[in-house]
C-alpha cells in the first residue's frame, strides 16, 4: 500500500515544481499539500474505503483548483503593474490540468467502487460537463453499462448530446435505445416528445431566421392586425393592376404562406401522434402519462391539435372512465375552483360545462368517491363565488349551485364514503347558510356514529352547541352550561389528552368564569394525568390549567394548583418549566419567598430530568443573577457531576 501511495505522489512532482515557479503557492504551503494529499490517498488505499472518503478528497482538489485559478490571475495583475509580459510566464502548463485530471481520475476510482451509486454518477457527469474535459462520452458509456434501467441516464446523455454536440440524430438515437431497454418509463416518453418538438421549432426558427419561411407554431398577431387595419382603411388604397387580377395573385401568395406554415405543424402533429401511439401501447393503464402528453399538446399550436385533442380524451374516456380521478380531472379540466379567477360570463359557463361532467359522472360511475370529489369541487365553487363582489348583474351567483352541494353532501352521507375533511365542510357550510339546527343534528349524528374519536368533528360540534345556546342571549342558562359539560365530559374522559388538545383548551377558556364546571374539569384533568402516569406528550394541560387560575384568581391559587399537579406521578418538563417561569418573575421583582420556591422546583425537577443539560444551564443562570456565587458555584459543581458530557456545561453562557 506504502508503495502505490508514494507512486502516486511521485507523479505529482511536476505539478508541485510549476506551481511554486510561478509563484502561486510557497514551498510552506506546498509541502502542506503533500501532507495532505498523502493522508487521503492512505484513506483511498485502506481495505474498505468509504464513499466519504473519495468526496472528502474530491472537495479539497476541488478547492485547491480554485485556489489555484485566483492566485493564478492575482500574479498576473502583478506582473502587468509591473510592467512584465505575462504571455510566456502564464501560458498554460501541467499546473493547468493536473487538478482536473485528478480529479477525474478520484471520481473514476470511486464510482468502480461503487458501481451501483447512481448519485455518485451523476455527480461524475456533471463534474465533467461543467469542466468540459473531454470525458463525457466515455463516463456516459459507463453510465449507461452499469445503469440501463435508470431513465435518468438516457435522458441525460441525450441531452448533452443535444444541447453541447448539437447532434440530433446522436440524441434521437439514445432516446429510442432507452425506450427500448425502458419502455414503461413515462419520463423517457415526455422527454423524447419534448426534444423532437424542440427540434423541429429550432428549424422553424432557423428558417423564419433565413427569409424562407414565414410565422411560427404560434399565431401570428401582427399580421392579423395589420389585415384588420388595411380592412377597415381600403379606401385610402388605389389598386395599381386589375382587381380581379390582384385578387388572384394575394389568393395564390396567402395559399403559399399557407402552405409553408402548415408545414412544421404537420411533422409536429406527425411526431407527437407517433409517439403518444408507441407510449399508449407501452404503457396502456398509465392515467399520468396522457395528462402529459394532453398538456404538450395544448402548449403547441399544430395542424389538427383539436383533432388529436379529442382522440387523446375519447381515448382516456375508453381507458379510464371506471375511474373516479378520471372524471375529477376531466371536470376540472373544464375549471379548477383553486385557480382563483375573477368570476365573469366565461368562467361562468366553464363551471357549468364542469358541473355537466360530474353529473355524466355519477351516473355512469355512482359511488360515494365520485360523490365525494363531485361535493369538494361545489364547495370550492361556491366558496370562490361568495368570495366575489359582483355588480348586480352577477348578484348571488352561488344560489344555484347551493342545492346541488346539498345534495352532493347528502349522497354522500347516505353512501357512508364521507371523512373527516368533508363532514367538517358540510358542518360549516350548513352555518354559513344560517341553519343552525341542521349544522347541529348533523354534528351530533357524525359525533355518534362514524366519527366518535374525531377531534375536529368533536370540536365543530361543541362550538356549535354553545352558539346554539347563546344566539338569544349573552350568557347561556344553567341548563345549557350542563348540557355543555356533560358534552365535554364525555369526549374529554374517553380521548388522551394530547388528541384533545384543542377541545381542552375550548373548555377551560368557556368554563373560566364558572368556578364549579372549572373545578370539575380540572378533576377530569387530574384523573387523566393519573391515568396516564402524569406524563404529557406534547400538549401540557396541567401547565394551560396553571396559566388560567393565576390570570383568574391570583399568584396563591395558582401555587396551590402547581403544587396539586406536581404531586402527581411523574409531572412533565412542560409543568415544572412554567411553575418556574412563575416563581423567577416574581424573585426578579424581589420575591425571596418566590426564589426559595424556584430552587425547590428547579431540585425536584432534576430529580427526574438530571441529563437535561437546558434545565441545568437554566438554574445555573438563575443563581448568578440572583442567588450568590457559593449557591451557583454549588450548582456548577452537581451539574458536572452528574451530567455525562461536562464538557457541553462549559459554554459562553455559563
Amino acid at each position: 500500500m506504502a508503495d502505490v501511495v508514494q507512486y502516486r505522489l511521485e507523479r505529482m512532482t511536476n505539478e508541485l515544481n510549476d506551481l511554486e515557479q510561478r509563484g502561486i503557492f510557497t514551498r510552506r504551503e506546498i509541502s502542506e499539500i503533500v501532507k495532505k494529499r498523502t493522508k487521503f490517498e492512505y484513506r483511498l488505499k485502506r481495505p474498505s474505503p468509504l464513499k466519504e472518503d473519495y468526496l472528502a478528497y474530491i472537495d479539497y482538489e476541488t478547492q485547491l483548483d480554485s485556489l489555484r485559478r485566483l492566485r493564478k490571475k492575482s500574479v498576473m495583475r502583478e506582473l502587468q503593474k509591473q510592467g512584465l509580459k505575462t504571455t510566456k510566464k502564464m501560458k498554460k502548463s501541467v499546473s493547468d490540468f493536473a487538478g482536473i485530471m485528478r480529479i477525474v481520475d478520484i471520481y473514476r476510482l470511486a464510482v468502480m467502487r461503487f458501481k451501483g451509486d447512481i448519485e455518485l454518477w451523476f455527480r461524475y457527469l456533471e463534474f465533467c460537463r461543467q469542466r468540459r474535459n473531454g470525458r463525457m462520452k466515455k463516463v456516459l458509456a459507463d453510465a449507461i453499462k452499469f445503469h440501463p434501467k435508470v431513465p435518468g441516464v438516457w435522458i441525460y446523455a441525450a441531452a448533452w448530446e443535444f444541447d453541447h454536440n448539437l447532434n440530433v440524430e446522436a440524441a434521437r438515437a439514445i432516446m429510442q435505445n432507452g425506450l427500448r431497454v425502458c419502455a414503461t418509463s413515462e419520463d423517457l416518453w415526455i422527454e423524447y416528445l419534448r426534444m423532437e418538438l424542440t427540434f423541429l421549432n429550432k428549424l422553424k426558427a432557423r428558417k423564419v431566421a433565413l427569409g424562407e419561411d414565414e410565422g411560427t407554431f404560434a399565431h401570428d398577431q401582427i399580421s392579423s392586425d395589420e389585415k384588420q387595419w388595411r380592412d377597415e382603411n381600403k379606401d385610402l388604397f388605389m389598386s395599381l393592376n386589375d382587381e380581379g387580377e390582384n385578387n388572384e395573385r394575394s389568393d395564390d401568395e396567402n395559399e403559399k404562406s399557407m402552405k409553408k406554415i402548415s408545414k412544421f405543424q404537420e411533422q409536429g402533429f406527425s411526431i407527437l401522434r407517433t409517439i403518444y401511439a408507441g407510449a399508449v401501447e407501452a404503457l396502456p393503464s398509465s392515467f399520468s402519462l396522457r395528462k402529459c402528453f394532453l398538456g404538450i399538446l395544448e402548449a403547441t399550436d399544430l395542424v389538427n391539435s383539436e383533432a388529436i385533442r379529442k382522440e387523446i380524451l375519447s381515448d382516456m374516456k375508453r381507458a379510464f372512465s371506471t375511474e373516479p380521478e378520471y372524471w375529477d380531472w376531466l371536470a376540472r379540466l373544464e375549471y379548477n375552483p383553486a385557480s382563483r379567477e375573477d368570476i365573469s360570463e366565461d368562467v361562468t359557463s366553464q363551471i357549468e360545462k364542469a358541473v355537466q361532467v360530474y353529473e355524466e359522472a355519477i351516473e355512469v360511475l355512482p359511488t360515494a368517491i365520485m360523490l365525494n370529489h363531485y361535493a369538494k369541487f361545489l364547495n370550492g365553487v361556491v366558496t370562490l363565488l361568495k368570495l366575489e363582489n359582483k355588480p348586480s348583474g352577477l348578484a348571488s351567483p352561488s344560489a344555484g349551485y347551493i342545492p346541488l352541494l346539498l345534495r352532493a353532501y347528502e349522497k354522500v352521507k347516505t353512501m357512508g364514503y364521507i371523512d373527516e375533511d368533508l363532514a367538517c365542510q358540510h358542518i360549516s357550510f350548513l352555518l354559513q347558510l344560517g341553519r343552525l339546527e341542521e349544522a347541529q343534528k348533523l354534528a351530533e349524528n357524525l359525533c355518534c356514529g362514524i366519527f366518535s374519536n374525531s377531534m375536529k368533528l368533536w370540536l365543530l360540534r361543541v362550538s356549535v352547541g354553545i352558539r346554539h345556546f347563546t344566539r338569544d342571549s349573552i350568557s347561556p342558562s344553567k341548563a345549557d352550561l350542563l348540557s355543555i359539560f356533560e358534552l365535554l365530559k364525555d369526549v374529554l374522559t374517553r380521548v388522551s389528552i394530547s388528541e384533545a388538545e384543542d377541545l381542552w383548551l375550548m373548555a377551560l377558556n368557556f368554563f373560566a368564569n364558572q368556578k364549579h364546571y372549572f373545578d370539575k374539569l380540572v378533576e377530569i384533568s387530574v384523573r387523566s394525568l393519573t391515568k396516564n402516569g402524569g406524563s404529557e406528550q406534547g400538549f401540557s394541560l396541567s401547565a394551560a390549567i396553571v396559566h388560567f387560575v393565576l390570570q383568574k384568581d391570583g399568584v396563591p391559587h395558582a401555587r396551590e394548583m402547581y403544587k396539586r399537579f406536581i404531586a402527581l406521578p411523574h409531572p412533565g418538563l412542560a409543568l415544572y418549566r412554567a411553575c418556574i417561569e412563575l416563581e423567577s418573575n416574581l424573585a426578579s421583582i424581589g420575591d425571596k419567598d418566590s426564589l426559595v420556591n424556584a430552587r425547590k422546583l428547579y431540585e425536584s425537577a432534576l430529580k427526574a430530568y438530571d441529563q437535561d443539560l437546558s434545565l441545568w444551564r437554566d438554574y445555573y443562570l438563575m443563581e448568578t443573577k440572583m442567588g450568590t456565587s457559593e449557591t451557583a458555584s454549588a450548582v456548577h459543581w452537581q451539574a458536572r457531576k452528574i451530567l455525562k458530557d461536562t464538557t457541553a456545561l462549559v459554554t459562553p453562557d455559563l
